[in-house]
């Protein structure tokens, strides 16, 4: 299907995490260190936070305060009233690697996701872990062997994690207390790969789910990593619509019928923090957000 695609934001590094709240986009971007919001056409851009040590998935408790992952030290942020950021839990006992993305459930536990090796500087591949963070900031690991657990998003009691490196997507049940239980493959797009030289890993990718967002219909679409699109995932990993980019896809959010996509020429950390080649894009489909 052929679909307008329009830019929003432009002029970034490296676009991720795109939320809507109250009323306006919030995108993080890793290599400016902070994170915007914008009205939905890309107008009045603020500056409402600054993270140096690399920001990522944003969330909001419940009396609506920004979390906001801090990637390097391996924190999560927390923005308070009067626009300070302290710490809200620290991630480094817990998580291996860089954290990274993050969903926050109507209670404020956040969900939060690990690279589980080097991936800029060549690091072998290695699983990873999921920690959860409670409002009171106390850390707990949820789910290990997860082959980079990225994009995840919250259906009712089921939490779905994108692992980018996995080609697949993998679903738990969501306790009352807050604990991971009954996980199963939810989209499964290839093998796990027998690599762990990254220039080897990718090829064995048929799809790199990376940031994620629920539509009404219970429908994941998911940012393919290395082929430059979005995509829209039932369970069972049947692939129902596609949204091509021409670039590189990292992230997607929705708001009513729009999908965002965050997208740059690739997620090279030494080319995208030398150039602002990084854009927000919008496309109209057919079924709108959850919620």
């Amino acid at each position: 299907m052929t679909r307008e695609i329009r830019e929003v934001l432009t002029g970034f590094h490296y676009l991720e995490a795109p939320r809507f709240h109250d009323g306006r986009l919030w995108v993080s971007d890793f290599y400016l260190h902070q994170v915007v919001s914008a009205e939905p056409d890309g107008s009045d851009v603020r500056v409402e936070a600054e993270v140096p040590a690399q920001p990522s998935g944003l969330g909001w408790l419940p009396d609506g305060r920004l979390l906001v992952v801090s990637m390097r030290d391996q924190r999560v942020l927390r923005r308070e009233p009067d626009g300070t950021l302290v710490t809200h839990a620290d991630l480094s006992g817990a998580l291996p690697g860089h954290v990274n993305d993050m969903v926050v459930d109507e209670r404020g536990r956040a969900y939060v996701g690990s690279f589980g090796f080097d991936l800029m500087n060549g690091g072998a591949l290695a699983p990873s872990k999921l920690a959860r963070v409670d409002p009171d900031g106390t850390v707990t690991v949820v789910a290990e062997e997860l082959w980079f657990p990225n994009g995840s998003v919250l259906d009712g009691a089921t939490l779905i994690v994108n692992e980018t490196f996995g080609n697949r997507m993998t679903a738990f049940d969501v306790a009352e207390d807050g604990s991971l239980t009954n996980r199963r493959v939810w989209a499964s797009f290839g093998l796990v790969p027998t690599e762990t030289e990254i220039g080897r890993v990718l090829p064995q990718l048929v799809v790199a789910p990376d940031g994620a967002c629920l539509d009404a219909e219970g429908a994941v679409w998911i940012a393919d990593g290395t082929g430059g699109r979005a995509l829209r995932v039932r369970q069972g990993g049947a692939i129902v619509d596609e949204v091509q980019a021409g670039s590189g896809v990292f992230a997607v959010g929705m708001a009513g019928h729009t999908l965002y996509l965050c997208a740059a020429p690739d997620f090279d950390e030494h080319a995208r923090s030398n150039a602002r080649e990084a854009r927000l894009l919008a496309v109209e489909v057919d079924v709108p957000a959850a919620g």
